[in-house]
């Protein structure tokens, strides 16, 4: 399998450090609000490059983090008068909430940051006894300018970075570059004893320490949106390789932006759209992933309203196509591994997605049993997770039932919850038939 390497820019075999085994870390959400659907376009993304990887056999250990203390999240307890920590649950019970809805497995392990304080004030301790960072009043700066590869994942030397970079009031670092691993307590802010005083950890510092402390040494995927390669996965790249002493991660895995009229979907911005808002507008979760697969991760998506509803019309119709498919003849098990090899062509350059689903589309006018392609779409859907059989099997049974109705004299008994009512519909049925059959007094 090659995937596109940011650090490298060009395509590259993904080789894991211990055959068979894949160490994979993305960074997860900072749990201060809603996560919006510009944020699943990567979840949905990761999600399907972990269970492409387990299908073509690797076993896979995922680490994705929570960052639940951020000033963000301070920020807002403090506008609601709660404990931070009130925060960072309420929008983690909300994370899964959406991830559920959207087909997205939870990761091997989903550490949080304040789980793991004490990992990452080992890591900061042995950052300033190495020279590459330094204390000033209770904060503690990485020294950008001791890592003589730093800017490596974004292609542009430190002079270049530095041009753009300032000092910000408040702050007491040696160098416009250099970066927080460590800062120290505010008033009323939440603190862990250190070193260096009461403070928390800086927000780049926690993936290193957390992905180093689940995943070891050594890194042989990082994920993550294209905004995060600088200058968070630069700074990741410095601090962790400064630490170990040699080569931390060589593959990076980047998904592009989902765009909107208005340019790049963002909190910040204050106008973004959550998975649960398509819901309550009646819009099926799986069918905004569909919309995402249909295009290929490294290339910017554009979210309208129209591009959504065309994206459901063309997932329902698929379901439409599979629920017509009669589960008869046997399966072929020749054309079903000749129909795996053609999937895990196009999902092997570069996860294309996009061609996975035409393959999909492909198996549906293959020349072979009904069962050999029911088999082969489920087969493909254990990577693309779209509920293609479960919907289809529902879906024959609304068309099954509606015949029966149809047959019945287009009636539909249902109780006061609004449920059918089965066991009047079956009456309603033999009605019918005796009458057909003209046996007036059974039908009475």
């Amino acid at each position: 399998m090659k995937v596109y390497n940011t650090l490298t820019r060009k395509k590259e075999e993904l080789v894991p450090i211990t055959p068979g085994e894949i160490k994979m870390y993305a960074c997860g959400p900072t749990v201060y609000n809603y996560i919006h659907i510009g944020n699943a376009r990567p979840l949905c993304i990761f999600d399907i490059l972990r269970r492409y990887l387990e299908y073509r056999g690797y076993n896979v250990k995922f680490v994705q983090n929570f960052t639940d203390i951020d000033d963000k999240i301070i920020r807002r307890a403090n506008e609601e008068h709660v404990d931070f920590s009130e925060i960072s649950e309420r929008y983690i019970k909300e994370f899964w909430t959406d991830a559920d809805g959207l087909n997205v497995r939870h990761a091997t392990i989903n550490p949080k940051a304040t789980e793991n304080i004490d990992a990452i004030i080992q890591i900061i301790s042995t950052l300033i006894e190495k020279g590459y960072a330094y204390e000033a009043q209770g904060d503690v700066y990485f020294s950008t300018e001791k890592f003589k590869d730093y800017g490596k994942l974004s292609h542009q030397p430190l002079e270049d970075l530095e041009a753009g970079a300032r000092i910000m009031v408040g702050e007491v670092k040696h160098e416009p570059m250099d970066f927080a691993v460590w800062k120290a307590a505010k008033p009323g802010e939440p603190a862990w004893d250190s070193p260096w005083g009461k403070g928390r950890p800086g927000w780049h510092i926690e993936c290193s320490g957390i992905s180093m402390k689940y995943n070891g040494e050594y890194l042989d995927l990082h994920c993550g949106g294209v905004d995060n390669a600088f200058p968070h996965h630069t700074n990741e790249i410095a601090q962790s390789e400064s630490y170990l002493g040699h080569p931390w991660c060589l593959q990076w895995c980047h998904v592009a932006h989902l765009n909107t009229s208005h340019g790049k979907m963002s909190k910040s911005k204050g106008e973004f759209l959550t998975v649960s808002l398509l819901e309550e507008k009646g819009y099926d979760p799986l069918a905004y992933r569909f919309f995402c697969l249909q295009s290929h991760y490294r290339k910017s998506l554009v979210f309208t309203w129209e591009n959504l509803d065309n994206a459901v019309a063309a997932y329902n119709k698929l379901i439409a196509k599979i629920a017509n498919i009669k589960d008869e003849g046997g399966v072929d098990e020749a054309v079903r591994a000749e129909y795996r090899a053609k999937f895990m062509k196009e999902m092997d350059n570069d996860l294309n997605t996009a061609m996975g689903v035409t393959a999909l589309y492909d198996v549906l006018k293959a020349k072979t049993t009904g069962a050999t392609k029911l088999a082969i779409v489920g087969d493909y859907d254990t990577v693309l997770s779209l509920d293609l059989l479960k919907k289809a099997e529902a879906e024959r049974e609304k068309k099954e039932k509606a015949a029966s109705q149809q047959s019945a004299g287009g009636f539909t008994v249902v109780s006061e919850d609004g449920t059918a009512d089965e066991g009047i519909e079956n009456l309603i049925r033999q009605r019918a038939e005796a009458k057909k059959a003209k046996n007036f007094a059974e039908a009475d």
